[in-house]
């Protein structure tokens, strides 16, 4: 495919980083690795056509720094800069860098991005342009005693929500009067040190909704379409868990109507690029404006599979100044259903708490309809660092059940060593019968974590007796391997034993769960 762009530096790491590069080659654009000290041996890093350290391992002293980034992009000559999601891929002030540059931000104008990264400033912009809100404020809140009186016209119960919020940061449920006090205050604490900004406003607070997004493009040459929407209901405290398009509950007056409320959205900021906006749908069938993400959405894979289109591709050629296609004037049909399981380096048996450590044995599913979107190998290590995220599993089928029963087959097939991860529970929400009918909404899984309904297994104390025969014939092999000089130690850089590898699959096989 043509495209206007030679070089591209990739601002970012993990999966994503690796999804880029991958989009970039297929066009044959020479790609650009930056990484930080601890991210030496990543795979974004090896797969590269460039590799360049920004800085030492905490993401303020390398993927955050702006002007860091700009420079080398400069310096290497870089027609463009990619900035993946999460870091600074919704920070206005390195798009406006960017720009001042005379480097292509792949992204929405610094503009756009200001104006939808204020959460009451895009409630405004919603207002005028006909997207329906959740009925509440449009100002922040000065004070505990404005907040009352607005929470008073609302109606109890409420939100109050940060204006530059994310991930459930600085939001506190007020259901009755008396709490408000000690919500406001926490909210506004919260936000100002997550954010530097404490500025909190209120909303209605919907009972039990679905967290419905539109994915839209917008070229630039004036054309915003839609290309459908993904159910995004499963969370955990705010951060999605699984995701899946099209949604089980959307049907195609909704898919339209909400389609082209996204598309409005869009244009009230001049939307260029890939982005998302984020719907809150209620058991009504209301669905009212969350916020919009302007960037590139880790759960785009589930709409590209849907859709056929390559969005990351979509990115780079809209940056190129190439125009959407005719045919996605009036929007797509989703064809089949996706859905994706994020793999996290989390110890679910310990509350999820993040597992670091290297990754003994990595074994990601393959075969008829099944995409893993991976930022590690076999041998990489997991730090504290960063997020936690390894992979994104993601399945398509003729509908939704085959989906599923493709998920399970997927997950049955996957095998991480060396770190916990939460495979065990997408293994139970398979057998989770609400899950399995579509039944959801965004505080379900919360809710069933919480009462014990979903529980991952531990391992059983007796899993160790189970392993002992496989352990034996290990170690057995070993001492045989060892007599005559033919096995090498994991880890010392040379090949290991296929059959060593077999045997510590069988040994987790082996392992007994309650």
């Amino acid at each position: 495919m043509k495209n206007g762009l030679k070089k591209v530096l990739v601002a970012n790491r993990g999966e994503i980083a690796v999804r880029v590069i991958r989009a970039l080659r297929e066009r044959g654009i020479v790609s650009v690795a930056v990484y930080s000290e601890a991210d030496r041996a990543g795979l974004a890093t090896q797969m590269a056509d460039e590799a360049h350290c920004i800085g030492p391992a905490p993401s303020i002293e390398s993927y955050l720094q702006a002007g860091r980034i700009v420079d080398l992009a400069a310096s290497i000559g870089a027609d463009a800069i990619h900035p993946g999601y999460g870091f600074l891929s919704e920070n206005a002030g390195f798009a406006r860098l960017c720009e001042e540059r005379g480097i292509a931000f792949i992204g929405p104008p610094s503009a756009a991005i200001a104006a939808m990264g204020s959460k009451i400033e895009s409630r405004r912009l919603m207002t005028a342009a006909g997207v329906p809100i959740v009925p509440g404020g449009t100002d922040p809140l000065a004070s505990p005693e404005a907040a009352r009186e607005a929470a008073g016209e609302i109606g109890y119960p409420v939100m109050l929500k940060a204006s530059a919020g994310g991930g459930g940061k600085g939001m506190r449920l007020v259901r009755e009067e008396s709490e408000l006090e000690a919500a406001f205050r926490g909210a506004t604490s919260e936000a100002g040190a997550s954010f530097n900004d404490p500025s909190v406003y209120i909303e209605r607070y919907v009972e039990q909704p679905r967290h419905v997004e539109i994915q839209v493009l917008g070229d630039r040459h004036g054309r915003i379409v839609s290309l459908g929407e993904r159910e995004c209901s499963l969370q955990r405290r705010h951060q999605k868990v699984v995701e899946e398009a099209p949604s089980p509950v959307v049907d195609g007056d909704l898919r339209r109507r909400m389609g082209e409320a996204a598309v409005r959205a869009a244009a009230a900021v001049n939307y260029v690029g890939a982005g998302t906006v984020e719907f809150l749908l209620d058991p009504r069938g209301e669905f009212y404006f969350l916020e919009m993400n302007t960037r590139i959405q880790v759960e785009h894979p589930v709409t590209e599979l849907v859709t056929g289109i390559d969005i990351v591709g979509a990115q780079l050629d809209i940056a190129a100044g190439e125009p959407l296609p005719e045919a996605l004037a009036n929007g797509v049909e989703p064809r089949g259903h996706a859905v994706e399981v994020r793999l996290y380096a989390e110890d679910p048996f310990r509350n999820f708490a993040p597992s670091p450590g290297r990754i003994e044995l990595l074994q990601l599913p393959e075969g008829p309809g099944v995409r893993n979107d991976c930022g590690v190998y076999e041998g990489a290590e997991v730090t504290i660092h960063y997020d936690p995220m390894l992979a994104k599993l993601i399945v398509w089928g003729n509908d939704r059940s085959d989906a599923l029963a493709r998920l399970r087959r997927a997950l049955a097939e996957t095998r991480v060593e060396g770190i916990r991860t939460n495979l065990p529970l997408f293994e139970q929400l398979l057998e989770d019968e609400d899950f399995v009918s579509g039944n959801m909404d965004i505080s379900m899984l919360d809710r069933k974590l919480e009462s014990g309904e979903l529980r991952p297994a531990a391992p059983n104390d007796d899993a160790l007796e189970a392993d002992l025969p496989v352990l034996a014939v290990v170690l057995a092999h070993l001492k045989r391997a060892g007599a005559n000089g033919t096995a090498t130690a994991a880890g010392e850089g040379e090949p290991r034993s296929n059959w060593l590898l077999a045997a510590r699959r069988d040994a987790r096989r082996a392992t007994t769960w309650n």
